[in-house]
């Protein structure tokens, strides 16, 4: 990084993806705010020169900070989660955002959540957010990225929102674009040397599919059972999940990074879920050292409105104005391999795991790949067979 370094605050930190990137992008942690025992754990252990807080709804007031960042929760406006809104119990905690603004003036706002929030209700949630950042007095810009683009074979879409007060926050989500078109996972022939990803837990009414990568790592059960989505090697046969140790490396975060104390398998439920649940860490590393360094917005129509209910992959505004921004998803264009990116063999998918995706596949009207469920079919056998031996 040639830029300025900057210090940062991060609220709902989980363990410290968007610090982490930060940090490697030049920018040092003073304060961290994580209600989760956990989590808390993970950024007391990493980040041991912050100020590390509990619940936000306690915090009175910030230190005056450069930067602040909120991957605030995403409970209730998730895809898989409950739907409710940004008004919801758990993702209405963004107000508390909000309200510390009141008192506080970092040079930057960083937020981060899931790409559904331009979709549920029609959009509400995002003219929740914009309407209550033009309040504040802030500019935005917000763009949806695709981990993909950062060299991780992980399908994983989220929403960046940055804002300023004094800043322009266009040149720094709008200064990089690959060129290259958005990701496309088509279901129907099989590369065989390539992998693919989908989600062993569906079948029914999805798949996850995903070309040469897994679909987005979810944060799991509640009560700490690891479900991390299925990878199939057509050319060796090979189905099964990946380790904690690549699911952690499929989020940009060293090995072991939650790792913190005695291994148990219920605690590696756990670990699934604190990576799942986590901003991945090249994602903020780019934004990082583009808060230190703007550049040049990209060149494109930057004066096409944004109207009605449909919000596009990027945009921007402030004052009441609110305009498309010319870019994709693929701000960066670094390449991946699925079977290289993997550092250890794929624990294979158990026979019961197995037989209830078959179960609830063979009974749906879903399309599926070339020789995709003869494989599992073939999996179940050796797998059944591996135990009787």
């Amino acid at each position: 990084m040639t830029g300025t370094s900057m210090t940062v605050a991060g609220l709902f930190a989980g363990i410290g993806g968007i610090e982490e990137g930060l940090h490697r992008a030049g920018h040092r942690t003073i304060f961290l705010n994580e209600i989760d025992e956990r989590a808390r754990a993970v950024l007391a252990w990493h980040f041991s020169e912050a100020e590390l807080t509990q619940d936000i709804r306690s915090v009175r007031s910030l230190p005056d900070v450069d930067i602040l960042t909120a991957g605030f929760p995403c409970t209730d406006i998730s895809q898989a989660g409950r739907k409710v809104g940004i008004t919801g119990e758990a993702s209405g905690l963004v107000d508390e955002v909000f309200r510390l603004l009141r008192v506080s003036s970092p040079n930057w706002l960083v937020l981060e959540n899931v790409s559904y929030l331009l979709r549920l209700g029609a959009g509400d949630g995002m003219r929740y957010l914009v309407d209550s950042l033009e309040d504040l007095g802030f500019r935005w810009a917000y763009r949806v990225v695709d981990a993909r683009s950062f060299g991780l074979p992980q399908r994983r879409q989220r929403v960046l929102f940055v804002a300023s007060r004094t800043e322009d926050p266009r040149r720094v989500l709008f200064a990089d674009e690959s060129g290259e078109a958005d990701f496309e996972d088509p279901i129907g022939e099989v590369e065989p040397d390539r992998g693919y990803g989908f989600y062993w837990t569906e079948g029914l009414r999805g798949l996850g599919w995903v070309h040469d990568a897994v679909p987005t790592i979810k944060g799991g059960s509640t009560i700490g059972i690891p479900s991390p989505p299925a990878i199939w090697f057509p050319n060796t046969g090979e189905v099964g999940t990946p380790h904690i140790e690549d699911g952690e490396r499929l989020q940009g975060f060293p090995v072991d990074w939650t790792d913190i104390d005695s291994s148990t398998e219920r605690r590696l439920g756990y670990r699934w879920k604190q990576v799942g649940n986590a901003v991945s860490v090249p994602m903020s590393e780019w934004l990082g050292n583009r808060l230190a360094e703007p550049g040049q917005l990209v060149e494109g129509d930057w004066n096409a409105s944004i109207s009605g209910k449909r919000w596009p992959l990027a945009g921007y505004g402030g004052k009441g104005i609110r305009r498309k921004a010319p870019v994709g998803m693929r701000p960066l264009s670094q390449p991946f391999a699925l079977r290289k990116f993997l550092d250890l063999p794929l624990k294979p998918l158990s026979l019961r795991a197995t037989n209830g995706f078959l179960s609830r596949a063979e009974r749906s009207k879903l399309r599926f790949a070339d020789g995709f469920l003869e494989a599992l079919h073939a999996h179940a056998r050796s797998v059944a067979e591996s135990s009787l031996r």
